[in-house]
């Protein structure tokens, strides 16, 4: 499974900006240092702990503390200022740490005592202990001095103010987000040339919702003339993160490889950018970059088997999710993985394979997902029988967990399997029993869905009921669908109506996304692929989350607007399914995608292939014809 929800954004670059600048030659190793625990008794002395921790961080070019914590969000979040060995051990496994690093400190006879054990962590054996001391108060003497033990090729601290480091410290442990603004711009003050400081201080104010703060503080790091060049390029990413200038970020971001090659982070970053923009080849690329950099990473491996396949390389895709699975033997996503690669690719007996041990291997992952999947392998085979099978024991799974939605889920493989008015019979059903056990959230969904079908079906009178119904039960949770089906259910328009429509439903920006989705599904329903197709091409090109089976959407225009070599690239490969179920827009792009490949290959000639096409696109569609007439025609065309 590939999670496009897990973009990165600001927060992940401010991440990435909060690792150190790395040595010269990176440590072959990935370090993490946690928080050096204070044997003193003096509680005065206790930032030193996290001060000694930033400062080998930045040496020694290892994982960043903010990385770390930025697993609390899965793992339950831990103070940051308590010791290293008992709060953030498993972030720094989760991480990726090959290595790491325990420290403790005392004061003994006015000198500042520190002792670093590294671990190894899958053998639990010590492999270095360095201990060093320095006058007491120099924290920055006793961390290069550790380092030293450490690397023969250390990078720069960041400063050597030690008011500025020891604000910083007290700053980001200080718990308290007015605090930490004060302690950081009080760093800033003591060394205006210390980018760390920047860093966190923009993070802090976004984070309260002060993006103009956050941009300010920004703007002030790029004024600086001390910082390296490596520093100003990670706020000129930041800076166009928080501008929303994509290509601008981009370009930051490719400046910052080739300063510092040696970020993986960097180059996952920049793979990320590049699947949002539909840029396959160059994710892979990328992608491979950061794998030859953390070749046990497995959230990189895992996106580049979706990059790999999707740029047409699906033995390269399935090479890295071999080596995921490798890495994480007892977790049913590298087969999962390995599924949707090889589903994308048209090897579908492969797919429903791999699709069926993930099953196998973890029921609860997807929540029997895997059988939904599998069966959707074999019916994009054009297996009908074999698929409702396969249907039939994902239903039988999920009544057996008690999902109250499995009525819902009934009725949506039917209708994929072209026995619509039945399928429309059991949705009106499931709805109506949801309403009678107050289950709005299900009610409203159902409603909503029956709408979208008898909308396909020419009957745009129940439509319209059946989506009022929706709109009434749904919440907040679920409005969204409500809304779509609400609105492409309104009476037949020009295109310009449905887009005043539009703007006038949601004037609002913080309901752009929303009312463009509203907007694309009504001008396809009502067959306007010319004023579709811009609209399409925006939220293909847009970088945020598309919705499910986007590529033969956007295709359907392209050939409806004569652009055949366009639909052509995108039309290669088969849409993934959701891990959620049937995307209640599946009628939208199944089985049409069958349709659409008959009229590219007629378009181009090759007439047999062009039969087989419309064949299984005849076949899967029932005997219920739409109105949007595919069937009619694919039925003449053979």
């Amino acid at each position: 499974m590939y999670c496009r929800a897990a973009r990165w954004g600001l927060a992940a670059v401010i991440l990435l900006a909060g690792c150190a600048t790395q040595a010269e030659h990176a440590p072959p190793e990935r370090i993490a240092i946690l928080r050096f625990e204070n044997l003193s008794g003096d509680s005065s002395v206790e930032w030193q702990g996290r001060a000694l921790t930033e400062l080998l961080i930045a040496q020694l070019g290892a994982i960043s503390s903010a990385r770390l914590h930025a697993f609390d969000r899965a793992r339950g979040p831990r103070p940051i200022s308590a010791p290293g060995i008992s709060a953030e051990r498993d972030l720094a496994i989760a991480a990726g740490a090959t290595r790491i690093g325990y420290g403790e400190y005392t004061l003994r006879r006015g000198r500042l005592e520190t002792r670093l054990t590294l671990e190894d962590p899958r053998t639990l054996k010590m492999v270095k202990v360095a201990e060093a001391s320095a006058p007491s108060g120099d924290v920055l003497g006793a961390a290069t001095a550790l380092a030293r033990q450490l690397s023969s090729h250390l990078a720069m601290a960041g400063t050597t103010n030690p008011e500025a480091i020891m604000l910083f410290a007290k700053a980001i442990e200080s718990g308290d987000a007015e605090s930490m603004e004060r302690g950081l711009s009080q760093a800033i003050a003591a060394d205006p040339d210390y980018a760390r400081p920047y860093h966190t201080l923009a993070q802090v104010k976004l984070q309260r919702q002060d993006r103009a703060g956050a941009q300010a503080v920004i703007e002030q790091a790029l004024s600086r003339k001390g910082l390296t060049a490596i520093e100003l390029t990670r706020f000129e990413v930041e800076a166009a993160e928080l501008a929303g200038d994509t290509g601008a970020r981009q370009t930051a971001l490719w400046k910052l490889a080739k300063l510092e090659p040696a970020d993986a982070t960097v180059w996952r970053t920049l793979a990320e950018l590049a699947m949002a923009r539909h840029d396959f080849r160059e994710a892979m690329q990328a992608c491979q970059k950061a794998v030859e950099l953390v070749p046990d990473d497995a959230d990189i491996l895992n996106l580049l088997g979706y990059a790999a396949a999707q740029a047409g390389e699906p033995d390269t895709a399935l090479a890295a999710l071999r080596r995921y699975q490798t890495l994480r033997p007892n977790d049913a996503n590298p087969l999962d993985s390995m599924g949707d690669v090889n589903l994308y690719a048209g090897r579908l007996s492969d797919a429903e394979g791999f699709y069926l041990q993930a099953q196998k291997k973890d029921r609860a992952f997807l929540g029997d997902a895997d059988l939904l999947k599998a069966a959707t392998a074999r019916f994009l085979g054009g297996d009908s029988a074999g698929a409702g099978k396969l249907a039939d024991q994902y239903l039988e799974a999920r009544a057996a967990a008690k999902d109250p939605a499995v009525n819902y889920r009934r009725a949506q493989w039917t209708w994929l399997a072209g026995r619509r008015g039945e399928a429309l019979k059991q949705m009106e059903e499931a709805a109506a029993n949801a309403e009678k056990a107050s289950w709005r959230e299900g009610a409203s969904q159902a409603w909503a869905q029956a709408s979208l079908w008898r909308l396909a079906l020419g009957a745009r009178d129940v439509a319209a009921q059946q989506a009022q119904k929706a709109m009434v039960l749904a919440t907040p949770a679920n409005a969204g669908f409500a809304v779509v089906a609400y609105f492409a259910s309104l009476p037949p328009a020009a295109p310009e109506e449905w887009t005043a429509r539009a703007a006038k439903q949601f004037p609002q920006p913080a309901l752009a996304s929303l009312k463009n989705l509203c907007l694309l599904y009504a001008l396809l329903a009502n067959r306007e692929f010319a004023a579709a197709h811009p609209l399409l091409k925006q939220i293909w090109d847009g970088g945020g989350a598309p919705p499910d089976g986007l590529q033969v959407m956007l295709a359907w225009t392209y050939l409806e607007t004569g652009k055949t070599a366009e639909a052509a690239a995108l039309l290669k490969g088969n849409p993934i399914p959701p891990a959620t179920g049937l995307s209640p827009y599946a009628a939208f792009y199944l089985p049409r995608l069958f349709y659409l490949r008959g009229r590219l290959a007629e378009k181009e000639g090759r007439r047999d292939e062009a039969r087989t096409q419309y064949r299984r696109f005849v076949e899967l569609s029932g005997t219920d014809p739409l109105v949007w007439g595919e069937e009619a025609k694919a039925r003449a065309a053979l």
